[in-house]
């Protein structure tokens, strides 16, 4: 502290005695003594006094203003406590006491800023600390978010593959049901038809009385029946048997006759045995397939029909 600025504040401090005095001799009815020192200093430092007293009495009206327009600031709620205000320890309010900080102090300087903004650079820092964290948290919720669409993709990808698999075996099996339920119509239908065969030629082989004896003639007319039956199925041979006279004798001599020619049709053109039925008739008198009856002869005969199942052959193939 200058020795001016002592100067000062004593000559403040006897001048704010000397008021208290004046004060209460003026309770007391009684007039207060003067000083010299008083008026001395009235005299020497009039106007520092009186920018003292102006300063000293403007602090407490622009400290008034300044709470009410903090409270007219309406409150938010938050987390974190709002900035403490700035209480002055003292009139001070940590300057220097001398008279360069007594004139200035009322008016904003540098260390007078650095602490109004030194809280608010504390706060700017931690929001700038929030922000860096909230932009990592964001980030980690991205990539997992990212992370978790492209599972659930790659999820409904194979749900997808296995549904198309399941569709194709579907659809396999039933093109194979429809195979299967094709060939059962057809077995169902060639089963049906076994025994319905059809004649498609017939051979009448004559014998003279007496005779069992496959001629010339007979064995060619056999040839030309049975030779186009080779390698083939779904056909028999009906073989009958004719011979004139009566009783046992006729079928008997009428068996011997069959038998010939199914001899001569399974040695010589490998007819199976199951494929050809005989019946010997002896003098039966059997209609024609004219409808007329058949004339008697003094001889013998053996009618060989050929009998085919035309639907069996075509299912088999």
């Amino acid at each position: 502290m200058g020795r001016g600025d002592a100067v000062v504040l004593a000559a403040f401090d006897r001048w704010g005695h000397n008021l208290k005095v004046k004060y209460d001799a003026h309770l007391a009815g009684v007039e207060p003594p003067k000083s010299h020192s008083e008026e001395g200093s009235m005299k020497k430092y009039p106007v520092l006094i009186f920018l003292h007293l102006s300063i000293v009495l403007a602090l407490p009206g622009f400290a008034q203003q300044t709470d009410s327009s903090s409270a007219s600031i309406p409150s938010r709620a938050s987390e974190r406590q709002p900035i403490p205000a700035d209480k002055p320890a003292n009139f001070w309010d940590g300057d220097d006491p001398n008279f360069v900080n007594l004139i200035t102090h009322p008016f904003a300087n540098k260390k007078y800023v650095q602490r109004q903004v030194g809280p608010i650079r504390d706060r700017l820092n931690e929001l700038d600390q929030l922000t860096s964290e909230n932009s990592r948290t964001i980030k980690d919720v991205d990539a997992r978010a990212t992370q978790g669409i492209q599972l659930a993709s790659e999820k409904s990808s194979l749900a997808d593959q296995h549904a198309t698999d399941a569709g194709n075996r579907a659809q396999l099996a039933q093109t194979a049901a429809t195979q299967v339920s094709t060939r059962v119509s057809t077995a169902e239908q060639m089963v049906g038809n076994l025994d319905q065969y059809k004649g498609t030629g017939q051979t009448e082989i004559r014998f003279r009385a007496g005779q069992t004896v496959l001629s010339k003639a007979a064995k060619d007319a056999l040839d030309e029946m049975a030779a186009p039956l080779k390698d083939q199925r779904s056909y028999i041979i009906e073989v009958k048997g004719f011979a004139a006279g009566r009783g046992q004798a006729a079928i008997a001599s009428s068996q011997k006759m069959a038998d010939s020619v199914v001899r001569y049709l399974i040695l010589n053109h490998q007819i199976p045995v199951y494929r050809i039925y005989v019946m010997s008739m002896g003098n039966a008198q059997v209609t024609g397939g004219d409808g007329t009856m058949a004339k008697h002869t003094s001889g013998g005969r053996v009618e060989v029909s050929l009998m085919k199942n035309d639907l069996a052959a075509s299912a088999q193939r």
